[in-house]
């Protein structure tokens, strides 16, 4: 009920940052993926080069991200989302148009930086900078668009590849941005939340509002990266090589597809839970627990052969997603204040986005190199573990540093 009543009051800025997080899936990994063999057998793409060109335009997009995020802390949400959205919907139709690697490069480089990047950190630093006694529940409620991507847009696209084909569905994706999302996102947002003087929440805040320089020479904040870097790192390099996985292990690969809904649904439940936690203890003491069923799912993945463990993998897996889906988005103005939110939440993403694209080629190297890849997923459960005892120990020096007391604040539904 508490969470019915904050929606009703908060309706049209959660539905903001919701609808930038689901639209956000057009320059999402899983989504892109879904024309990767078409665009191998049209451009004559290797595995490999499509690979390669798919890392260096992720990379590039991370590196670019630095600098474009600072935009949100001094613009308007609105007005950045009336820039982003579009330029989705470029990159989009360059999918579509392009007969040219380069060209093909140049979109790939777009999606990823206005679609994982830009539309998701606008969404979470907006969650962020307008709520604090209830950020915990804004963050995990408008990151619940990724997850209704995920379930729905994947089954829409292979549809309509049959129906009108991948490059026209491109094209269909980008009229859906300018046409739909556009207007829809903007009149939501275009009113700026403002605090209401009739509630009296209770604030987690940092005792400053720290500069990104400053938190650039925060030896906790590269401490705390040995955590907040280990998900993107280890899902997506477990389901990049997903093929290899099943094939390794003997299973069906329709069974090990068919448990994201398992993953899907634990990520949902458990963002919420996470919301919840949040906003009555703060973000910084579920900093040593998030990672644990992350490593407790990777040990399962190296040691049992047989296929159910897969459920049971997933449903860990959706745990520790659903965890750091709203822990990163409380987290930082917990720590770092909201002055420069969007700068320092810029780098933070941009290094989650190299994680992600850095995963996958170092265990395909590896691979290659006769590494075994069981050993590899075993190494990150204990890569998890490590990084969650230092966690316990980030966490009491964050808690006892500049975090400050917790007081009472004139704020909004906050």
């Amino acid at each position: 009920m508490r969470i019915l009543s904050f929606l009703q009051e908060n309706l049209r800025w959660i539905a903001g940052g919701f609808l930038l997080c689901l639209f956000s899936s057009f320059g999402q990994t899983f989504f892109i993926a879904l024309s990767g063999g078409q665009i191998r057998a049209e451009y004559g793409l290797s595995n490999g080069e499509w690979g390669s060109l798919y890392m260096a335009a992720t990379l590039a997009s991370a590196v670019t991200l630095t600098q474009l995020g600072r935009i949100v802390d001094h613009v308007s949400i609105a007005v950045v989302a009336a820039i982003i959205i579009p330029a989705l919907g470029l990159a989009c139709f360059l999918m579509g148009v392009s007969q040219s690697v380069v060209l093909l490069g140049l979109a790939v480089y777009l999606l990823r930086l206005f679609g994982q990047g830009m539309m998701t950190h606008t969404s979470m630093t907006a969650m962020g900078r307008w709520y604090s006694g209830n950020r915990g529940t804004a963050v995990s409620l408008a990151a619940l668009g990724h997850q209704t991507g995920e379930a729905l847009l994947p089954l829409a696209m292979v549809s309509l590849f049959a129906v009108m084909g991948w490059r026209e569905a491109w094209y269909l994706a980008a009229a859906i941005l300018v046409v739909l999302a556009l207007p829809l996102v903007f009149s939501l947002l275009r009113v700026e939340r403002m605090p209401k003087t009739t509630d009296r929440a209770e604030v987690r805040r940092a005792s400053r509002d720290w500069t990104r320089r400053e938190v650039m020479a925060d030896p906790l904040f590269w401490t705390l990266l040995l955590g907040v870097l280990a998900p993107a790192f280890i899902g997506t390099t477990i389901f990049f090589h997903q093929a290899y996985l099943v094939e390794l292990r003997g299973w069906p690969l329709e069974t090990f597809a068919a448990s994201f809904t398992v993953m899907a649904l634990m990520t949902i439940l458990f963002a919420l839970v996470c919301g919840q936690l949040i906003d009555r203890f703060g973000a910084i003491r579920i900093l040593p627990f998030f990672l644990l069923p992350l490593g407790l799912s990777c040990f399962l993945l190296a040691t049992v052969p047989s296929s159910s463990a897969i459920v049971i993998f997933m449903g860990l897996m959706g745990i520790s997603y659903g965890f750091s889906t709203t822990l990163f988005g409380a987290l930082w103005p917990e720590l770092y204040g909201t002055a420069h939110l969007g700068a320092v939440r810029s780098v933070a993403i941009s290094l989650m986005v190299f994680s992600s694209a850095a995963g996958p080629g170092i265990t395909g190297l590896l691979i290659d190199a006769g590494v075994s890849y069981l050993a590899q997923i075993f190494a990150m459960g204990i890569w998890c573990l490590a990084a969650s005892a230092i966690m316990l120990f980030v966490a009491r020096r964050l808690a006892s540093r500049a975090a400050g007391p917790i007081e009472p604040e004139t704020a909004g539904t906050a």
